[in-house]
C-alpha cells in the first residue's frame, strides 16, 4: 500500500495550491483520510479529514481556506490552499485509516494506519 502526495512547492503569500494523493496497492473509497502537516521543530499537526461517505472535518487554523475533497474513483484525496500565509510552511503529510471514520476520529493521528512520504510548501512573505 503506497499513498503518492504531489503538488507542493514554493509559493507566494495570498497564493494557491492543490495538494493530490494518490493511493495504490488498495482501494481506499471505503476509508477515511486526512492531511496533516508538520512544520520544522513543531509536532505534526491535523489540518482536515474526510470519511468513506465525505463528510469533512478543518482544523480551526484552515477553516475557511483549505478544503478536503476526494475523488474514488481515481483513489485521489485533494487539499485546495487558498490564501496561504509564510506560517503555512511545512511538510504536508496525507494517511489513510484502514475503515471508514468519523467525525470525531479524523482528526486524530493515531487513527491512521498508511502514511505517504510528505511534500514541502513553502510560502514566501
Amino acid at each position: 500500500v503506497q499513498l503518492q502526495a504531489s503538488g507542493g512547492g514554493l509559493v507566494q503569500a495570498g497564493g494557491s495550491l492543490r495538494l493530490s494523493c494518490t493511493a495504490s496497492g488498495r482501494t481506499f473509497s471505503t476509508a477515511a483520510m486526512g492531511w496533516f502537516r508538520q512544520a520544522p521543530g513543531k509536532d505534526r499537526d491535523f489540518l482536515a479529514g474526510i470519511t468513506w461517505s465525505g463528510s469533512t472535518r478543518h482544523a480551526d487554523s484552515v477553516k475557511g481556506r483549505f478544503t478536503i475533497s476526494r475523488d474514488n474513483a481515481k483513489n485521489t484525496v485533494y487539499l485546495q490552499m487558498n490564501s496561504l500565509k509564510p506560517e503555512d510552511t511545512a511538510v504536508y503529510y496525507c494517511a489513510a485509516m484502514s475503515y471508514s471514520g468519523s467525525y470525531s476520529t479524523i482528526p486524530r493521528e493515531s487513527m491512521y494506519e498508511y502514511w505517504g512520504q510528505g511534500t514541502l510548501v513553502t510560502v514566501s512573505s
